[in-house]
């Protein structure tokens, strides 16, 4: 049996797991991918206290091994249930743990289009990660859908790969920060498309062009060879939902203590109830849900 454990090898799960391992305790982190969760897809941290210009996948590295070498014991099994009792069982598609106490920091995953075509065309011309799949499209046109920060790094990723970028946003405005925006004007094969939807997706065995309908319910065909799709993720909290209290959106109830409705439990990172979901809020979280989960057995042993 474990003192605690954790759901997911994020950075918010991974950091848990450090203040976990250096209290003494026995943890258990599982995850169903790869560590890292949404950092690892990213080229630049620069907003990150004391660790400027590293890239996500570094990042995410560093703190896996961190864990790990403090005795932090990792698993890549999915968890498919939890049952609620004074010693909680975490069931996985392979195993049954058990454990005194658990953090949920399972993240978010992707956010797709919905449009027809677009599972056909994954890994064929869709993609959500354009430093992962970028350099398959050197010297092609490409498009992306999305106006947060993600869309914007992006786009000065490939704009520097393809040969053409087409920055689609249903609004008139990017929400992301204004200094990607200022980067992606100087930018002369970027062209930004505002008011605007991905509503079709055209090819045969890989996706060769889009059709992109404006507010005015006008659509154009634009020819392409890639599309990449940042436009948000979902809480990956639907097989906890039964148990702890979740709102509308899909993310768990949670304040700053990070302590969900149910006694011993506890939520840490992007999938809990929060006004910033940035890095050092999921490391924040990390530490926050490792020491309350700490107390907790402390105090019912």
């Amino acid at each position: 049996m474990y003192d605690i454990i954790i759901i997911g090898a994020g950075p918010a799960g991974l950091t848990a797991a450090i203040y976990i391992a250096r209290a003494r305790k026995k943890v258990l982190v599982l995850e169903a991918s790869a560590y890292g969760g949404q950092i690892i897809n990213t080229l630049n941290i620069d907003n990150y206290p004391a660790v400027p210009h590293i890239d996500g996948y570094t990042f995410a590295t560093n703190v896996y091994n961190q864990a790990k070498e403090l005795g932090a014991e990792i698993k890549f099994e999915k968890v498919i249930d939890i049952e609620n009792n004074e010693i909680k069982k975490v069931i996985t598609s392979n195993n049954e743990y058990e454990a005194k106490a658990i953090i949920i920091a399972t993240g978010c995953g992707i956010k797709k289009l919905n449009i027809d075509n677009e599972d056909k065309f994954q890994g064929r011309g869709i993609s959500y990660c354009a430093t992962c799949d970028g350099a398959f499209y050197k010297g092609k046109e490409v498009g992306i859908v999305g106006g947060g920060n993600t869309a914007l790094e992006d786009a000065l990723y490939l704009s520097d790969i393809a040969s053409k970028v087409y920055l689609i946003h249903r609004r008139d405005s990017f929400r992301g920060e204004d200094r990607y925006y200022e980067k992606l004007k100087t930018k002369d094969n970027v062209e930004f498309i505002f008011n605007s939807n991905v509503t079709k997706l055209f090819g045969d065995e890989s996706l060769e062009s889009i059709e992109v309908t404006n507010n005015d319910n006008e659509k154009k065909i634009i020819t392409l060879s890639g599309l990449f799709v940042a436009i948000g993720r979902i809480p990956e909290n639907a097989n906890f939902s039964k148990l702890i209290d979740i709102n509308q959106s899909g993310y768990v109830n949670a304040d700053e203590s990070c302590k969900t409705n149910v006694e011993g439990i506890f939520v840490a990172g992007d999938c809990r109830v929060k006004s910033l979901r940035q890095l050092v809020t999921a490391t924040s979280d990390g530490a926050v849900a490792a020491t309350e989960a700490i107390k907790y057995i402390n105090k019912n042993k």
